[in-house]
Formats: C-alpha cells, sequence, structure tokens
C-alpha cells in the first residue's frame, strides 16, 4: 500500500493540484506514456457530466441478434484482465491485421461476431465460424472519410457492409491548434496523416 504526504499547502492551489496529479495520480499504462499529456488534456476538459455515466460502462458486451452470438470489445482482453486497472496494460498487445492473427487472439471466443477497435486500420475477416470486424477508427483517418460497418442478423446469418462517409474535417483538424490541444503535432501527423498541412497548402 502506498500513501502520501503532503503538509502546509497555504492556499497554493497551483502547486496541490500539480503533487495531486503526479503523485496520487492516476496510474498510467506504460504504452501508452507517448500520449500521456494528451489524455490528461482530454480528462481534465472532459464536462464532467460524463464521467459517472463512462464509468458504468463495460469493457466487455455479450449480445445475441437473431440467433447469432455477437461480442462487442474495445480490443481483446484476456479474462482474468477483464477488470484490471487501465494501468495495467489490460488489453492485449496491437497485431497486424489478418485472419490468422484475428483467430489466435480470440481463440478463446466462439462469438459468431467479434467487433473491436483500438487498433485504428480496418480488420474485415472471417472464417467458416466466426467474423472478425473493426471498420476502421470513425475520428482518426488520413483521409476526410469516417468508416462505419452495418450488420444485419439474418436467420441464415450475419451480412456485413463497410461503409464510409465524406466530410469536411477542417474544422476539426484545425481545432487542435486552438485549443492547444497536447501532442497535437504528433497526432495531426500519425492519426490524421498531416492532412492539416496539406490543407493550409492549398490556401
Amino acid at each position: 500500500m502506498k500513501f502520501a504526504v503532503i503538509t502546509d499547502v497555504h492556499g497554493n492551489a497551483r502547486a496541490l493540484e500539480a503533487v495531486l496529479a503526479l503523485a496520487l495520480g492516476r496510474d498510467y499504462p506504460k504504452s501508452h506514456l507517448h500520449v500521456l499529456a494528451h489524455h490528461q488534456w482530454i480528462a481534465d476538459n472532459m464536462d464532467p457530466a460524463f464521467i459517472d455515466k463512462l464509468k458504468t460502462l463495460p469493457r466487455v458486451i455479450r449480445d445475441e441478434f437473431n440467433g447469432h452470438r455477437v461480442l462487442f470489445t474495445h480490443y481483446h482482453i484476456e479474462e482474468h484482465k477483464a477488470e484490471a486497472p487501465i494501468s495495467e496494460d489490460p488489453f492485449s498487445q496491437i497485431v497486424e491485421p489478418g485472419l490468422m492473427n484475428a483467430e489466435k487472439m480470440f481463440s478463446a471466443h466462439s462469438d459468431r461476431l467479434i467487433c473491436f477497435g483500438h487498433h485504428h486500420p480496418q480488420h474485415f475477416f472471417h472464417n467458416d465460424r466466426t467474423i472478425y470486424l473493426n471498420p476502421g477508427a470513425l475520428g482518426c483517418s488520413h483521409k476526410p472519410e469516417a468508416p462505419y460497418a452495418v450488420v444485419e442478423a439474418k436467420d441464415e446469418g450475419l451480412e456485413v457492409e463497410i461503409k464510409q462517409v465524406a466530410y469536411n474535417n477542417r474544422e476539426f483538424l484545425e481545432a487542435y491548434d486552438k485549443l492547444q490541444v497536447p501532442e497535437r503535432d504528433f497526432i495531426l501527423r500519425i492519426f490524421h496523416g498531416g492532412q492539416l498541412d496539406a490543407l493550409s497548402r492549398q490556401d
């Protein structure tokens, strides 16, 4: 067990906030330390009304549609890590898109459809038993397009259609600078393919 000792704050709220953020803070997964400042900024700027709702969301949802079992999860997570705090990196290591990798990762599951995200590229693979579906990151794309999937549950099986919708993402991309989002250059380059630079050159 660990505890912190803090003495004589004398009204210095900034000093107290700095210590609380670091010392008591929110252990953080080592795999994402490179975007710690960005994630902290999101947490600090989130509407507090969302926090209680987010705490109630499960990591894994299982449901059945027209007799077909479906698993929804952010990414593969081993059963014994299902309740582990995010600071312990409970999700499995990201693997390259491919049927063999999906089969290996979700080998303990017998669901007809497994829907997941976390890894931003599209994953859409299937064998005789299971469909593995990640339509691609809706909010992180190298093009002004938002990917998604439509699943139709029929008696004879599940039909999946990958779709995308074009949209004007300029205002969204420009907001990174306006809001002074931490790590914005890295995020705009890696997650959005440097589109803002290209748009600026067109002006």
